[in-house]
């Protein structure tokens, strides 16, 4: 039997919440599907503030998507030094990266034709 394929703004949303579950900082969504020869339909970009908090936020998104949708992401690399760590749900890529990181490697500023979306911090 072939896999459902899941719904992008439910996966979202549970990528989301998983982030916010963990105090994970300076969401962003990038919209990358009006780019042409973009490697995936959304990035969801964020920070923590250590690898131990960097790493509690990618077990709880993969923990939120797997209650709530029944999925698991297809790759994750970067777990061992947690300082930036890639999970790819195919239609999104969730980057988790400690604040130091993200702003050397700046993927907003790389992928800027996209459309950002940022959310707000609840804490």
């Amino acid at each position: 039997m072939a896999k459902t394929e899941i719904n992008k703004d439910e996966l979202l949303a549970c990528i989301i919440a998983g982030i916010e579950n963990v105090k994970g900082e300076d969401i962003t969504i990038m919209d990358l599907r009006e780019i042409e020869n973009s490697v995936t339909d959304y990035f969801v970009i964020c920070n923590g503030n250590s690898n131990t908090q960097v790493n509690a936020i990618s077990g709880a998104v993969q923990r939120f998507v797997s209650k709530e949708l029944k999925d698991k992401p297809w790759h994750v690399e970067g777990s061992q030094n947690a300082e930036w760590v890639l999970m790819d749900y195919v239609g999104i890529v969730v980057h988790i990266f400690q604040k130091n990181i993200r702003e050397y490697y700046n993927i907003e500023k790389l992928w800027g034709d996209a459309k950002i979306t940022t959310i707000e911090n609840k804490y």
